[in-house]
């Protein structure tokens, strides 16, 4: 049996046992999924929180949950702690108009993604430390597990120790998040950050999502229905994603027929063989020596001319368009389509 390179060892809520995060004000720079499950986690941990947005819905949402709420800048000026919870292209532009200028000399500098520090968007001073805690979930799930007495997995970790206490502080805040409940897992903001874009792009969503369509295309150009291809290759991933969740690889073929197990066994290696492997490590050295970054942050700069031309090729995809229709005859969807398009949902 093959073991990984590196054992890490998993801490729960009983190995963390300092407690310098007491007494700190928290300001939490973002309210969308994850700041304002992660405002609300930690408020109800016991901490001092309060959020810093700009005016709009957001800022009206943290106020109808009951924070004190900021602009970015005067939330900065009153915490001790300053999480940055916006989006990886803007966090750059919002730390330098209102985050910099406000830093006091033992501020905590937080993070839940380490592209910003790796890629140097994000350049802090020598006097704060730089901490990280990056749940392993969606902020939706951070805050329905933290309510039902559990919480997700997370990740900790450092970039600057100026305190002296910087793991500790990151270890305490995730432990507030409720990730203790489940598990805490050391990394760098190197690690994190390399792994987390690998793991997007290439399994996740970009592997996933470009195995889905390859398949529908090869069904439909065979001839089989729009519909039929939907189901077969869309619709069913979430049943077995759930069986791989659940109980890993093991459940999934326990829970299916000998004849689906024995089939994937020889056929699944000819789909993803060497050439989406080579592919994987290209698309890893890309990521390790910032060619993504940039390109990413190019768009985004130009007005994101082809992350909007994309978007708009995936949302009006044959693929796509079947399966809204298909979904709304499916009450126990819920409102999974009530967003027309990617830019909509995050807004």
């Amino acid at each position: 049996m093959e073991e990984s390179n590196m054992s890490v060892e998993m801490l729960y809520d009983k190995d963390v046992t300092t407690n310098y995060l007491q007494g700190k004000k928290i300001a939490f720079i973002g309210y969308g999924s994850q700041g304002h499950a992660q405002a609300n986690n930690l408020r109800d941990s016991g901490y001092d929180v309060i959020v810093g947005v700009r005016p709009g819905q957001s800022f009206e949402n943290a106020k109808i949950d009951g924070f004190d709420v900021y602009t970015p800048a005067e939330a900065a000026r009153k915490a001790d702690w300053i999480q940055m919870l916006t989006t990886d292209e803007v966090m750059g532009d919002v730390y330098k108009e209102s985050i910099a200028p406000n830093l006091e000399e033992g501020n905590v500098l937080g993070f839940s993604h380490g592209f910003n520090i790796h890629y140097k968007e994000i350049v802090p001073p020598k006097n704060v430390d730089v901490v990280m805690m990056a749940p392993k979930g969606p902020g939706n799930l951070c805050r329905r597990t933290y309510v039902e007495g559990s919480g997700v997995p997370a990740l900790y970790g450092y970039y600057q120790d100026f305190s002296g206490h910087a793991e500790d502080l990151s270890k305490e805040f995730a432990k507030g998040n409720g990730a203790g409940r489940a598990g805490l897992l050391k990394t760098t903001f190197k690690e994190e950050t390399e792994e987390d874009l690998f793991g997007e792009q290439n399994v996740l969503m970009g592997g996933v999502t470009s195995l889905i369509e390859t398949g529908y295309e090869v069904l439909t150009e065979a001839g089989y229905s729009p519909q039929l291809a939907y189901f077969e290759v869309d619709h069913e991933m979430k049943l077995i994603c759930d069986l791989i969740y659940e109980g890993g690889f093991n459940k999934m073929y326990a829970d299916c027929s000998n004849t689906s197990e024995y089939g994937s066994y020889v056929v699944g290696l000819k789909v993803v063989g060497k050439p989406s492997k080579d592919a994987m490590k290209e698309a890893l050295k890309r990521i390790q020596d910032g060619s993504f970054a940039k390109e990413f942050m190019d768009d985004y700069r130009a007005g994101f001319p082809e992350l909007k031309k994309l978007r708009e090729r995936s949302a009006n995809s044959l693929l796509s368009r079947v399966g809204e229709d298909l979904r709304a005859h499916m009450s126990f969807v819920g409102e999974a389509d009530k967003y027309s398009t990617p830019e909509e949902a995050t807004k």
